[in-house]
């Protein structure tokens, strides 16, 4: 009987640890998952509303690795280089 209670704490504890172990490498994905989206939707706000002054970022994979990768930071990013450049 109390082998096996032995046995149940034993894999509480290695069930915990195996949780922890991948839900950090899932919350690092999880926030390049929301930077990703965050970042194209901005750039394609960016684009709506320049076109009206005559501003655009193209849509390429440069721009959109940047943008997802960085998010909102590489948008603005993106604006600045295209401002100066």
């Amino acid at each position: 009987m109390f082998q096996y209670i032995g046995y149940f704490l034993i894999a509480i504890v290695g069930l915990y640890i195996l949780v922890r172990v991948f839900s950090w490498p899932l919350k690092i994905l999880f926030k390049l998952i929301v930077n990703a989206v965050l970042g194209v939707i901005l750039l394609v706000i960016v684009n709506l509303i320049g076109r009206y002054f005559g501003f655009s970022i193209g849509i390429n994979a440069i721009t959109a690795l940047i943008a997802g990768f960085f998010g909102i930071p590489g948008v603005i990013f993106l604006i600045i280089f295209k401002l100066f450049l």
